[in-house]
């Protein structure tokens, strides 16, 4: 039996790195993102090295048959066939169903599928098949479960950061507003601009606030909390976590290694964008309860005699700021394309339609999907765009190179993404049922590791915790509930508003080992851990689940299996159950003696157990 050996490849000590940048002082917790930015980079070079060992490891599956890639048949196709043919590359064959259905079905809604569905759709004859699973998969409960999640993640919707605290009620509230949002397939822009030009009088009651209310900083003037919401708007939006090392300095001799574009961007521009927030105030009321003392509104104050942004600090969390080319206050202005506030609109509504009609809004949109779908992101890390090295018809001098890996599709890609209005599931919808999203992560041949920036195979991601989670107790057959304090009861990891504390108890920490993140200052990460396989080997929560008496339901799979099932019926159960798949003739050869070395019921719990620490259960592939 294969178990999780594959996946200490992931758990190496992090390489040496050295930043030419100094980490800013005034960052606080987030100067640590920026270092990260650079041993991200690091990584992705590692895990296109490994990721070819992982494939390997995975056992060879052509039940359903496998065909050539048909001719290309969207955007993505068109590109990339030419990309291979300029490179001479071959793309690795088409993935076989079972596979597929696995892998869209965990992209999607973060569930492995049921064996019944497995089986329903391998025998489906009809041509289309794939098109009907991602549209059934798309309007699925589930789909807003792992969505709601993706967003809180990028929305960093959490009880508590370093700066700011929402309470349950305010979190629930955000969490609700985009469940919401992803159940009703808001656009993208016009989410993004719900966010940003918030305003209403309770954030436990209107859970956009919460947004805004997450670019409060303490210790400073309040051109500190402009400046934090200004940062969150364009990394969140943009992809362009570079604004925030400009609120500290110009560009000049500190981005000169890191950002053709940033190194002639200049603090002064940092501060136009600051003033689009510059007549936005937060306020805290008491809530009169000793568990919640407060809730925040989110209110616009054109009435102050001084609206704009002032440089007049000495103290807080920036840099002093001083006169500028002789400037002692600054207005908005959108440090992109010099677009201003219309006479008497709305600061932050004139922001909101700068940005989202900034093609660089859906380019960020477009690269970050792309990474959930295809591992790899045509632009690395994806918050740290270099507007500068973007464009294909107009690349930078050298040294600099073009930074996307496949400038041409990303630019297509985000028209696509213009064209549809900004429509969420129709941007997955085109990803998932691209040949090259559906070529296999195996390669039979010699693999060049430089085709891997040209999609020609299917790279493989380790699973989020809550994935993994999820997997075990739906194959399993085994329920698991938890009743979160201050939000209710949940089913599924994937519903959980929160990365923090949450569920509670033992659990939490068994999602922790899989590193999702806090939503603050560590963002989620798919490394392995010596931790990680420990909890799959030896927690109660897999081990209750591979035991057929005790403490599993009388509905569990494996005590269904057992009573109704001969040998090689069981061992199929098993394996599709846990691996969406049937066993190959070596592993149905291997389980079988192992069925006949011994007790009939402690071998069939032992294979169930081996399943859990198969390399192929906890990467989708």
């Amino acid at each position: 039996m294969l178990c999780l050996t594959g996946l200490a490849v992931f758990g190496q000590q992090e390489p040496e790195l050295t930043v030419d940048h100094a980490a800013c002082v005034y960052l606080g917790p987030q100067a640590e993102r920026f270092r990260q930015g650079g041993l991200q980079a690091a990584r992705e070079y590692r895990f296109s090295q490994q990721t070819a060992r992982v494939a390997a490891m995975l056992p060879v599956t052509r039940a359903s048959g496998t065909v050539e890639a048909v001719e290309p048949k969207g955007t993505i196709d068109r590109f990339l066939s030419e990309a291979w043919r300029a490179a001479g590359a071959v793309p690795a064959a088409r993935t076989s169903d079972f596979e597929f259905i696995r892998r869209v079905s965990l992209d999607l809604t973060g569930r492995i599928p049921s064996a019944l569905r497995v089986q329903q759709f391998v025998a489906d004859v009809n041509p289309l098949k794939r098109d009907a699973l991602v549209d059934e998969l798309l309007a699925s409960e589930a789909f807003a479960d792992k969505w709601s999640m993706y967003l809180g993640d990028l929305l960093k919707n959490t009880l508590r950061t370093t700066q700011v605290v929402r309470y349950a009620e305010g979190r629930n509230a955000f969490h609700q507003y985009i469940r919401n949002a992803v159940a009703q397939n808001v656009p993208f822009d016009r989410l993004a601009t719900e966010l940003i030009t918030s305003t209403g009088e309770n954030s436990y009651e209107k859970g956009d606030l919460n947004w805004v209310v997450g670019g409060f900083v303490t210790g400073g003037p309040i051109q500190d909390i402009w400046d934090q919401q200004a940062v969150n708007t364009a990394e969140t939006f943009l992809g362009l976590s570079h604004l925030n090392c400009l609120m500290c300095h110009d560009g000049r001799r500190h981005l000169d290694t890191l950002s053709l574009w940033g190194k002639s961007a200049t603090r002064l521009q940092a501060y136009q964008m600051s003033a689009f927030f510059s007549q936005t105030e937060l306020g805290r009321v008491r809530a009169g309860d000793a568990a919640t003392p407060y809730y925040w509104n989110v209110r616009e104050n054109t009435a102050r005699a001084r609206t704009d942004y002032a440089l007049n600090t000495t103290t807080g969390n920036r840099p002093p700021r001083t006169r500028v080319a002789g400037l002692t206050t600054v207005t908005p202005e959108y440090a992109f394309n010099g677009g201003k506030p219309a006479q008497g609109e709305n600061r932050r509504i004139a922001l909101a339609r700068l940005l989202t009609g900034d093609f660089q809004f859906a380019r960020a949109a477009v690269n970050r999907i792309w990474k959930e779908f295809m591992t790899k992101a045509f632009v690395e890390p994806v918050d740290q765009f270099d507007l500068a090295r973007l464009d294909a018809d107009a690349p930078p001098a050298e040294p600099w190179t073009l930074q996307p890996n496949q400038p041409q599709l990303l630019k297509a890609l985000a028209q696509d993404f213009i064209d549809m209005k900004y429509d969420l599931r129709k941007l997955m919808r085109t990803i998932v049922l691209s040949d090259a999203y559906g070529l296999s992560s195996r390669y039979e041949g010699t693999w060049n590791p430089a085709w891997e920036d040209l999609y020609a195979r299917k790279l493989v991601r380790r699973l989020w915790a809550e994935e993994v989670h999820d997997a075990v107790v739906l194959s399993s057959q085994v329920p698991q509930r938890y009743n979160v304090a201050s939000f209710g009861q949940v089913s599924w990891a994937m519903q959980l508003p929160d990365v923090v504390n949450m569920p509670g108890g033992a659990a939490t920490s068994w999602l922790d080992s899989f590193i999702r993140g806090n939503r603050d200052t560590e963002d989620r990460r798919a490394d392995g851990s010596v931790l990680q396989v420990l909890n799959l080997m030896n927690d109660s929560f897999v081990m209750s689940r591979t035991k057929a008496t005790g403490a599993a339901d009388t509905g569990s799979l494996l005590r269904r299996a057992l009573t109704n099932a001969s040998e090689d019926q069981l061992i199929s159960v098993l394996w599709i159950n846990v691996l969406s798949r049937y066993p190959n003739d070596a592993e149905k050869a291997a389980a079988l003696a192992h069925l006949r070395s011994g007790n009939r019921q402690q071998k069939a719990e032992d294979l169930l157990w081996a399943l859990y620490n198969k390399v192929d259960f906890i990467f989708n592939y």
